[in-house]
């Protein structure tokens, strides 16, 4: 709530004077962002995991000759957990998963992860309402973390908690790549400011557990893991302005 509480403040303390020079003439800018992904898996993404949703947060400068740098993370979350026989191995012989008092627990396995990136772009302004508006590509390079998140709800399950629990929660990262293909709006008056656009992100990762209880198998490959998607968001723009009013003395 805090980090979306930042940008609604500082647009409070922003003059709203000097619009037309946003419709009139490039302007050297930050945006911060906050947006939402939809993303599908690909590669061995989509061996252990469905489609997910994606909340993230960026920081773009824009320069007046609008090439772009931006700090971006994005958190993943889903509950579509695909790879098979996770917790097999836990199971007793009627195939229920017991907890420490002998009674059916009810455990859950989830998708958590995300990834920060720095990326490099520019803004074409082919298309929009001024010359800060328009086709926005970007492409860079960061860090890519996920795993299965194994949440029991009130049983205690020694079997898969605690230092049991790397067994099976498949903790995985490495670097990765981002690469961006979208329309960005820059109101004339500020308000109404937002990014839409198509998002890939490539991990060259690997596991960060060595061995996996129930495969009962050492991790040593690396992994390809893709995740597409559409992301939407809204962005404050924040800018430098010029007084223009008349100065009598």
């Amino acid at each position: 709530m805090r980090l979306l509480a930042l940008p609604l403040f500082l647009l409070l303390l922003l003059p709203l004077r000097g619009t037309a020079q946003v419709r009139d003439s490039s302007l050297a800018m930050t945006l911060v962002s906050v947006s939402y992904a939809y993303q599908v898996p690909g590669g061995d993404m989509a061996l252990r995991f469905g489609a997910n949703s994606n909340l993230g947060i960026s920081v773009l400068y824009k320069t007046r000759s609008n090439w772009t740098f931006s700090a971006e993370a994005g958190f993943m979350f889903g509950d579509q957990v695909t790879e098979p026989g996770i917790l097999l191995n836990t199971l007793n012989s009627a195939g229920q998963l017991v907890d420490q008092d002998g009674l059916m627990a009810d455990v859950f396995l989830y998708e958590r992860g995300y990834g920060i990136y720095l990326t490099a772009g520019r803004l074409f302004p082919i298309i929009g309402p001024n010359p800060n508006s328009g086709l926005l590509l970007k492409a860079g390079g960061g860090y890519l973390r996920h795993k299965v998140r194994v949440q029991t709800q009130k049983n205690v399950v020694p079997q898969v908690e605690d230092e049991y629990l790397e067994g099976y929660d498949r903790l995985t990262a490495g670097p990765s790549g981002l690469l961006y293909l979208g329309y960005q709006h820059t109101g004339n008056k500020r308000l109404i400011n937002f990014h839409v656009g198509l998002e890939l992100q490539m991990g060259f990762t690997t596991s960060l557990r060595a061995f996996n209880f129930d495969t009962e198998q050492y991790n040593s490959d690396s992994r390809f893991d893709l995740l597409s998607g559409i992301r939407v968001g809204w962005s404050l723009p924040i800018y430098r302005q010029h007084d223009d009013r008349y100065h009598y003395y």
